[in-house]
């Protein structure tokens, strides 16, 4: 199979769809790989590295698109890549389309078989290709927080971590899952007065576990959302329904309730955002207000660290990508049953159920 590798263009995206060793383990097995010339200089990967791994790198990203029969990205197609996509073309890469409703709808007309990794579910609740991107952007969240809070950049003046004889920041994390727990890692590392709410009381008595009364877990239900969020410095949004669009669990007028120059990291924002007022950003405009509240919204938060996001991705998604190149995607769903859960749209339709209803449109179960 010719798998294409392009360069990625979204706003400060730096990372890139494979690494030099996920070239060579494809090469190897006889497969070709065209890799848009730069595509890694952002995570510090030079041709070079790629040409010595056997890959062939190409002087434009049509001829990437247009050569290969999958490509393999990081993030979603943004409308100059919408006329680069072809009938049967297999796209393999993050879609989030719950929240790329223009994006669906391109997929579909032009018959792409889009397989997303953020849908990957190998049992219930396990989403392996979506688990490094949101270990970074967990623990970017508290950072992006904690940073925002100083009063130079707008925000209240609050040290998360505290000092002696001064009481430490608060910081609210709503979702438990791998997001929150690696925002709770990082904000209980600064020394922040920590409350973590989630729906699944198997996560809550996890994470109090293992933090043994550092942190506080409280179930997620709306009046403990409110008062949690209104006695916080910083508040990080981290909840994730596969294929489907974030829930609104905070309201506007908490918002309006919360005290001015306080933060909103909302992480979940590529799926819609748990956030009412959050809207997505960029990381050359990441931030925002509203009701005197600072709101970070940018959707590709691991692009910023792309020497460390880069290596991760290609860690988790190589064997998939084999697994697609060896078979083609019929095949390769009856070789790997559960990497039905990925496929978002195919010959037209759109086997995944969630996604199906987020886009508005019939859901059509796969049939190789």
């Amino acid at each position: 199979m010719r798998i294409g590798v392009p360069k990625e263009i979204k706003t400060q995206e730096f990372r890139v769809g494979m690494t030099p060793a996920g070239v060579a383990i494809l090469t190897a097995r006889g497969h070709t790989v065209l890799i848009e010339q730069g595509a890694g200089g952002g995570s510090a990967i030079p041709d070079e590295a790629y040409v010595k791994a056997g890959a062939k790198i190409v002087p434009s990203r049509e001829e990437v698109w247009g050569s290969a029969d999958m490509v393999v990205k990081v993030k979603e197609p943004i409308a100059p890549e919408f006329a680069l996509m072809r009938k049967d073309l297999l796209l393999f890469t993050y879609l989030h389309l719950a929240a790329a409703q223009e994006l669906g709808k391109e997929l579909l007309n032009r018959g792409v078989n889009g397989v997303a990794y953020e849908t990957i579910e190998p049992t219930p609740g396990d989403l392996p290709l979506l688990t490094p991107m949101s270990a970074v952007a967990g623990r970017m969240s508290v950072q992006a927080g904690a940073t925002y809070l100083e009063r130079e950049r707008g925000g209240k003046g609050v040290l998360l971590g505290g000092v002696p004889g001064v009481k430490r920041g608060r910081v609210t994390i709503i979702g438990g899952g791998v997001v929150g727990a690696n925002a709770a890692k990082m904000a209980v590392g600064l020394g922040a007065n920590v409350t973590v709410l989630d729906v699944n009381l198997k996560t809550l008595a996890y994470l109090d576990d293992i933090y043994a009364g550092r942190i506080s877990t409280q179930f997620s239900d709306p009046l403990s959302i409110e008062r949690a969020v209104l006695e916080s410095d910083l508040v990080v949004g981290a909840v994730l329904l596969a294929g489907a669009r974030a829930p609104r669990l905070v309201t506007d007028q908490m918002v309006k309730d919360m005290e001015a120059g306080s933060v909103i990291v909302d992480v979940s924002i590529d799926q819609g955002g748990c956030v009412e007022t959050a809207r997505p950003t960029t990381h050359d405009n990441p931030t925002y207000l509203v009701h005197d509240v600072i709101h970070y919204g940018v959707a590709n938060m691991p692009g910023a660290v792309p020497r460390t996001s880069t290596y991760a991705l290609t860690n988790a998604t190589i064997k998939y990508v084999v697994t697609l190149a060896d078979n083609g995607l019929e095949k390769a769903v009856a070789a790997v049953p559960h990497m039905v859960t990925g496929i978002n749209t195919y010959k037209g339709g759109v086997p995944h159920p969630a996604v199906a209803e987020a886009l508005s449109v019939p859901h059509t179960p796969f049939k190789a």
